[in-house]
């Protein structure tokens, strides 16, 4: 697989697996401490549980939780955190004492979080006390945090050396959430987010939505992707500083990896083989979905510059065709995702018409893509280049194919998304003479994973041909990357 540099904190695989994988989860019985993950949860008196077909656990409640392991509190052993800088001279860490092993009911998504105090977002009045009494409607998010960082890359086997270690102080979260009603025992866990618990059933999923495309190049492992997507990926902090949040044995750090995670799955379920095959990778995905659906009509948004927030997207869709369910992903106006924030349709200095911009790098940024780079004097506006050759747009290529080929682009609902890739992979240059002593980037016409490209080289022309969405919109940051508006954006 070919990789790419990111500029900023970078991101086990395959720690020893814990708990049951999806079709196997325990049966419903009174129990009164359950374990996922090397996480435990002790109730003050049996209560009925059992686990969806995630594997995480539910619990009739409402229940008094009187213990957690390992126990959240003050920092009770010793640690070796080398603490890194960006180059931009920030850090996101801080010798802190006060929290580790934190758990919180997220209710909402926000800029704080309660998991583990060396994150400059630490806010103690968010880390749940014990005993808590958890409600019917709640769901209880609870972490292990590391005693060392850096560590090992949750997806290390698709980084570049210098990128297999990350500066991760969370090592694994798991989910309890808190019912009135026993599910059915093919239902997938709800959102973790909020306190709207809509449970979904495998029994209702489309599989005859999937396409069955022609392979090509080297499918990734199932197993390994299995393994990438079996647990829950906390997405309830909003700022850059989730990089060092996310579980190292959960989720990626970092949005480009997010996304070729995501593009990467997305197309392997695409793929002519057995509904046996792609079915725990399917259900990861679709859970993906539900959760991010959940953190979104919570407060949830992910248009962040660079690269931290790409990837989202996809997986609400993907769960709500999959579901037949379209309120996953009916969502508040307030959900922006980045994939729909970086690109528009404009007048792109050497003609091209449909254009990716940063929108915020410390500073509300406007477009760059109309200006020649020798004429960019701003110095966060002249980072975007880099941004968008290193850590947005080779990680897309996936997710805009299989949107394409499962006829998702009217759903999508942001035309230019499609066409910007589209731009990115042509393997002519139409622009060449244009450029004049600035040439075309070598990373065009390529992803950022070989299976991906030679995906889209197989497929693409084939891809069946489906109403646009007619919705183009350009995203304007006003005073930070949350803060600003969409305004019409015709395509030529």
């Amino acid at each position: 697989m070919k990789n790419i540099i990111i500029p900023v904190l970078a991101c086990v695989l395959f720690p020893c697996f814990t708990g049951t994988s999806y079709g196997e989860q325990a049966k419903a019985a009174d129990r009164t401490e359950v374990s996922q993950y090397g996480i435990t949860w002790t109730f003050e008196k049996p209560v009925r549980s059992g686990q969806f077909i995630t594997g995480d656990w539910w619990v009739l409640g409402p229940v008094n939780v009187i213990k957690i392991t390992p126990a959240p509190g003050k920092l009770s052993v010793s640690e070796n955190n080398k603490i890194a800088k960006t180059r931009y001279g920030e850090t996101i860490l801080v010798e802190n004492p006060d929290m580790r092993n934190g758990s919180m009911v997220a209710d909402k998504c926000g800029y704080s979080e309660g998991y583990d105090s060396r994150i400059l977002s630490y806010n103690a009045a968010l880390s749940l006390k014990i005993p808590y009494n958890l409600r019917p409607s709640e769901s209880l998010i609870s972490t292990i945090s590391n005693t060392a960082v850096p560590v090992d890359n949750f997806c290390k086997n698709i980084m570049v050396n210098t990128e297999k270690k990350c500066q991760n102080v969370l090592k694994a979260a798991a989910v309890l959430t808190c019912l009135a009603v026993q599910p059915p025992e093919d239902a997938f866990r709800p959102a973790y987010t909020g306190s709207e618990k809509s449970i979904y059933r495998e029994k209702d999923l489309k599989w005859d939505l999937l396409p069955k495309l022609k392979t090509a190049g080297t499918v990734p492992s199932w197993e390994e992707f299995e393994r990438y997507f079996q647990r829950p990926w906390i997405e309830n902090m909003l700022e850059w500083t989730q990089q060092v949040l996310n579980a190292n044995e959960n989720q990626p750090n970092y949005g480009r990896e997010h996304s070729r995670l995501v593009s990467l799955a997305g197309l392997m379920l695409c793929l002519d083989v057995p509904k046996e095959k792609k079915r725990k990778l399917a259900l990861g995905l679709i859970q993906y979905g539900i959760d991010i659906s959940g953190c979104a009509k919570n407060g949830g948004q992910w248009n962040w510059g660079g690269g931290h927030s790409s990837g989202r997207k996809w997986p609400v869709l993907f769960a709500s065709l999959m579901l037949g369910e379209p309120k996953i992903y009916e969502l508040p106006a307030s959900a922006v995702f980045q994939e729909d924030a970086q690109t528009y349709y404009g007048k792109g200095w050497f003609g091209q018409t449909v254009l990716w911009q940063m929108v915020f790098h410390h500073v509300a940024l406007t477009g760059y893509e109309e200006r020649r780079p020798d004429e960019i004097t701003d110095k966060w506006l002249k980072l975007s280049e880099g941004y968008r050759v290193c850590c947005t747009s080779s990680a897309w290529v996936g997710t805009a194919l299989a949107a394409r080929c499962m006829k998702a682009i009217k759903l999508w609902g942001h035309d230019a998304y499609f066409d910007y890739v589209d731009r990115w992979m042509q393997q002519d240059d139409p622009y060449k003479s244009a450029r004049g002593k600035f040439p075309r980037p070598k990373q065009e016409t390529k992803a950022g994973d070989d299976f991906v490209t030679a995906m889209w080289e197989a497929n693409r022309k084939d891809a069946p041909a489906q109403e646009l969405s007619g919705k183009n919109m350009l995203w304007i940051a006003k005073g930070g990357a949350s803060k600003g508006n969409w305004v019409t954006n015709p395509k030529p």
